[in-house]
């Protein structure tokens, strides 16, 4: 199955649960590792965000999660796909950023810039299909 459904797409939709079982739908940014095929089930979606989000939070609890390709704005593009998410560090983690920097340049800067001032930590998670 994996990821085929977000090939050339610069968003995705990603629902974390709550301890409840209660979904929280987020779009992100997101880099596809290029030494793998999306159809396949080695592909791998890199996403980054601030240290202590909400998002991080419930993927440490439970790393099940769903991802659909989305507009900006978080409107579903497509079929929900059940996947898993593990949170990165080190080198992996440099991996995905260059990625994600790589793609979304100059945004990705810009708002690097920004944040630097804000003094936030990020960190970067995979999502793999299941």
């Amino acid at each position: 199955m994996g990821f085929a459904a977000f090939a050339g797409r610069k968003y995705l939709n990603l629902e974390t649960f709550r301890k409840n079982g209660q979904g929280v739908k987020t779009p992100v940014w997101f880099a596809a590792e290029p030494s793998a095929k999306l159809e396949s089930n080695d592909a791998k979606l890199y996403v980054y965000t601030i240290g202590n989000a909400g998002k991080l939070k419930r993927i440490r609890n439970n790393p099940r999660v769903n991802v659909a390709p989305c507009d900006m704005r978080g409107r579903i593009k497509g079929e929900w796909v059940p996947a898993r998410a593990g949170i990165l560090a080190g080198a992996e983690a440099q991996h995905g950023m260059q990625l994600l920097n790589k793609k979304y340049v100059p945004w990705k800067q810009l708002l690097d810039f920004f944040a630097m001032f804000r003094k936030r930590e990020r960190t970067v998670f995979v999502i793999r299909p299941t």
